[in-house]
């Protein structure tokens, strides 16, 4: 494949928690550091986003409007979300059932996705992941299976200024990029 059928892939990012000191967002935010050049990522940040209300699904408000056609113009999408609970943040499966509504305006179909996560715990967002994936069939999404970033105990891979500095996670993070861009290019 050349690199000319690669150039400007866009990507839409987005985090699953709206904590300032977040090390999700601190997570994406290294994406674009260590993404591929063909890749250009855009951070959507969930805050905003109201909760789903399905009388008031037809009337979205504007950060909602702006969500989704961010994700129709993407060529694909990294999530990267933290463990709450054993799953998902509410918050980003508030943005997900609330986006993908009204039925018929899924823009998640057929979209490639990459899913990462870090948390400070020892499995690193594994079981959110993974209820991620599940809300993800319905929608009819396709997640890259591998290569998986789970990353462990993040208050020790991010320094003060929320820089990246696990050289490891660094290398991982850059091969997780370049699989999605593979995978994009794949699924165009």
């Amino acid at each position: 494949m050349t690199t000319e059928n690669n150039k400007n892939i866009k990507i839409l990012g987005f985090a699953g928690s709206l904590r300032k000191g977040s090390f999700n967002k601190m997570l994406l935010n290294a994406v674009r550091e260590l993404a591929p050049e063909e890749m250009e990522i855009e951070i959507f940040n969930l805050e905003g986003i109201v909760p789903f209300n399905q009388d008031f699904e037809n009337e979205p408000n504007e950060k909602l409007k702006t969500f989704k056609e961010k994700i129709r113009s993407a060529d694909g999408l990294l999530i990267v979300t933290p463990e709450y609970n054993y799953s998902i943040p509410g918050v980003l499966k508030n943005a997900i059932d609330a986006v993908s509504r009204p039925y018929g305006t899924n823009p998640f179909e057929e979209k490639p996705i990459g899913i990462m996560g870090t948390s400070i715990s020892m499995l690193g967002s594994a079981r959110a992941q993974y209820h991620l994936r599940q809300s993800l069939v319905f929608l009819n999404a396709y997640p890259m299976n591998k290569p998986e970033i789970m990353v462990p105990y993040a208050e020790k891979k991010f320094d003060q200024s929320g820089k990246l500095t696990d050289e490891f996670t660094r290398k991982m993070v850059k091969e997780f990029m370049a699989n999605l861009l593979k995978w994009v290019n794949k699924l165009k």
